[in-house]
């Protein structure tokens, strides 16, 4: 059986790299006593997968990872006793059973949504509504990216779903493509928004929280973002 758990992961745990998070929840599934499948061979492990490796410094609302498990019982008492054996930081917030033909957590994922908020004495000036509106509708948004191979410019405007000024929370939100194809970060999306107002950003003032990851429930043409937790069902 598949299973697709939602997870946070906040404070300083926002310091720790994605493989150190993975072997800590191969070691409380042990401890949990989840009955969990393991691979074949001479070096059996724990069948898991993460949708998508949250980077270091970022906090989140909407992490996922799959399992698959040789039995279970229900819903609350598995994540009642996940979450017994979770530190400080980290919360199993709820799982899904998916259907045998759904594909893997990573594979399925299209977009993710960010809040990006700024250490207190650092929001910049130009920032409103309208700023934000303004540098979001233009035609092209035109930004070169930098691996460590490489670099390339581009046209980002197609890969960002949603750019706006929350005023109440003082805070961009942001929806932008997180498929292995596009994978925007929104601190490029933050750089680009600086420098069509004539700033040079510093990534040290920016706080990065991702609120949910989708898969697309539509089509190439036709995009229909739904949280991963969608493909899934209650047991």
């Amino acid at each position: 059986m598949k299973l697709r758990i939602k997870f946070s992961k906040h404070g300083a745990l926002k310091f720790i790299g994605h493989l150190d998070v993975m072997r800590y929840f191969q070691k409380a599934i042990r401890r949990a006593g989840i009955d969990i499948s393991y691979s074949a061979g001479f070096s059996p492990h724990q069948i898991m997968s993460f949708a998508s490796p949250l980077g270091i410094g970022l906090e989140s609302n909407g992490e996922y990872m799959d399992i698959e498990v040789n039995s279970l019982s229900s819903a609350k008492e598995f994540v009642d006793a996940l979450n017994a054996q979770m530190v400080e930081g980290i919360k199993v917030l709820e799982v899904r059973l998916l259907p045998e033909n759904a594909g893997n957590a990573m594979a399925s994922v299209a977009a993710a949504k960010y809040t990006v908020s700024f250490r207190e004495g650092h929001m910049p000036s130009f920032l409103s509504r309208q700023a934000v509106a303004d540098f979001y509708e233009q035609k092209e948004i035109m930004v070169t990216k930098k691996t460590k191979k490489s670099e390339s410019t581009f046209d980002m405007k197609p890969f960002i779903f949603e750019c706006r000024f929350d005023e109440a929370g003082g805070s961009i939100i942001l929806t932008v493509d997180a498929s292995s194809a596009g994978n925007i970060k929104p601190s490029l999306v933050i750089k680009a928004l600086y420098e069509f107002n004539h700033q040079e950003l510093d990534e040290f003032v920016l706080l990065i929280t991702r609120e949910e990851t989708y898969t697309n429930a539509g089509t190439v043409e036709d995009i229909r973002l739904e949280p991963l937790g969608f493909v899934g069902s209650d047991y």
